[in-house]
């Protein structure tokens, strides 16, 4: 967890492939932003990393792994799969029930990107929101 109050922070979780980790996880994130002192992002983070592993979930492969740091001035979450399949964003009609996942990550974050992974398939998404000045 927290290296000291005002340097890095770094949390890891590896996750079950299964859907029901999400509501799990959501409470673990909002945990953790809570506990370092980041309240105004955590609704935004707590959706987006659900939309995150919803994705790796559903359209990737185990082992899924959560991450979050908190350094350099930037909060950074980031969801790894092994899933060949590259995120992709869908252009959807109003009616659609689902796919719209990253839209709704890139409309909560500052930034986001998809990196692959240098082992083998599957890749690394990850969103991330400028910290407040302290």
């Amino acid at each position: 967890m927290p290296e000291t109050m005002d340097g890095p922070r770094v949390v890891c979780w590896e996750l079950p492939p299964d859907p029901a980790i999400v509501a799990k996880a959501r409470a673990m994130v909002g945990e953790t932003l809570l506990s370092w002192d980041l309240p105004d992002l955590l609704d935004d983070v707590v959706l987006a990393v659900a939309e995150l592993l919803a994705n790796a979930i559903t359209h990737g492969r185990p082992p899924v792994r959560l991450s979050m740091e908190a350094a350099g001035g930037e909060l950074r979450v980031q969801v790894t799969d092994h899933g060949a399949e590259w995120p992709r964003r869908l252009d959807l009609g109003v009616e659609a029930v689902h796919g719209r996942g990253l839209a709704i990550v890139q409309a909560l974050a500052q930034r986001m990107g998809v990196l692959p992974l240098a082992d083998g398939p599957g890749k690394t998404v990850w969103a991330g929101w400028l910290l407040p000045p302290r």
